[in-house]
């Protein structure tokens, strides 16, 4: 896991972004990969979402402490939105 510059782990990182991605990450990156292109939120959606998410007081090691999901994993899904509101859902 990225660390500052005092030893401590960073809470505020997304799972992509932790030095020490074990195989979890891996299968959960490779489902996000895998995901139906129907399903997925288009590249710039999806990255302003975890830019969102990456700012927010809930997110620690990957995960949202308000619902409990993986942001990476939420933020790709066009259907899903925050639940602290402050993404919306891709409406067609």
């Amino acid at each position: 896991m990225e660390q500052n510059g005092m030893g401590r782990i960073c809470k505020k990182c997304l799972l992509r972004d932790m030095n020490d991605k074990d195989v979890y990450f891996k299968n959960l990156g490779d489902y996000i990969e895998n995901l139906d292109a129907d399903k997925k939120a288009e590249e710039d959606i999806y990255e302003e979402r975890l830019g969102l998410c990456k700012e927010c007081e809930s997110l620690m090691q990957g995960m949202c402490r308000h619902c409990g999901c993986y942001v990476e994993l939420r933020a790709v899904l066009k259907h899903q939105s925050c639940p602290l509101d402050k993404w919306k859902a891709v409406t067609i």
